[in-house]
């Protein structure tokens, strides 16, 4: 069995928060480490939107990891409802539990109905796992890219969200002890109900600037020539400001990042960029967008940024 987890106290100022990030090798500004401070000293839940690749999925991660939590993550998707999210009666056990019932000769209808229905025949999900763990140690729930499910499951969220409890008809409410620290992301594939978000601290986690980014590759990339590092931000940054349906997150710089290490490479040149743009852009037209000219041209760009 796995040791229990010891939590940690949260921070208790913005700068302890940014320092707390930085354990975690997540690379903050002050307003995202601002937005994460107060979320942890209101109880409130932290809802992050912004592009893919960002960071937003990572500092559920981070905090986890830094606040000594369990991570239970909920991954959305088109069609999640509560069997899979919150909870599930155990079939299997109700129907043993009926069957003995019956051999026994105890079966009263009312009473059965009664017995069968109770805490020990729920198989709990990420949502009633986060509200009533197991070790009783308040973990930090991740509702990740909630953008992918159908209205209807927001509209399951607001008692989660606003109460930190779950309904169950057949038993009542379930609150929490001690409210689990909830971040919620979306990619903003489709806008979400005003009604979550006034439940929420938001904060629109952005694509970071040169400055930022590239302390982010020199965290996680650290065997990273400096020179290549410059040039892999500055390159990417230059991406996207070009008209593409997918620019660049931060996940594609490190892995591009990563690929160009593996290469033994210490420098962009318009080949090793033709030869791993697949690395940085996802979609066939971007690819494309990105000829031979383009990528000479963008390598000077991006160098000569960096003299400047």
């Amino acid at each position: 069995m796995n040791a229990p987890m010891t939590p940690h106290p949260p921070p208790a100022t913005v700068d302890a928060t940014l320092d707390l990030l930085a354990r975690g090798d997540y690379v903050a500004d002050r307003r995202l480490a601002t937005a994460v401070y107060l979320s942890l000293k209101l109880g409130r839940p932290l809802f992050l939107e912004g592009e893919a690749g960002t960071g937003k999925t990572e500092i559920a991660k981070v905090l986890a990891a830094t606040l000594g939590r369990r991570l239970v993550r909920l991954q959305c998707y088109e069609g999640l409802d509560t069997a899979s999210a919150v909870y599930e009666w155990n079939y299997p056990r109700q129907m043993i539990e009926i069957r003995l019932a019956e051999a026994q000769g105890r079966v009263v209808r009312d009473e059965l109905a009664h017995d069968i229905f109770t805490t020990r025949f729920l198989m709990k999900r990420p949502i009633l796992e986060a509200l009533a763990p197991h070790d009783g140690v308040a973990p930090v729930l991740l509702i990740d890219e909630l953008d992918r499910t159908d209205e209807p499951f927001e509209a399951f969220l607001l008692e989660v969200l606003a109460e930190n409890q779950v309904t169950i008809p057949e038993i009542g409410p379930i609150r929490a002890v001690e409210p689990p620290i909830v971040v919620v992301t979306s990619n903003r594939t489709r806008e979400i109900h005003d009604a979550i978000k006034r439940r929420c601290l938001y904060h629109w986690v952005d694509y970071p600037d040169a400055a930022r980014e590239l302390a982010i590759v020199r965290r996680k990339c650290p065997k990273a020539p400096e020179s290549l590092a410059r040039e892999v931000v500055a390159f990417t940054q230059k991406l996207r400001t070009m008209d593409l349906f997918k620019s660049p997150g931060v996940a594609e710089t490190l892995d591009w990042a990563e690929a160009l290490i593996a290469l033994d490479r210490i420098a962009l040149d318009p080949a090793t960029v033709a030869d791993t743009i697949g690395v940085l852009l996802k979609y066939q037209d971007d690819v494309g967008a990105i000829t031979p000219e383009v990528a000479g041209k963008l390598v000077a760009e991006a160098r000569e940024g960096i003299r400047l």
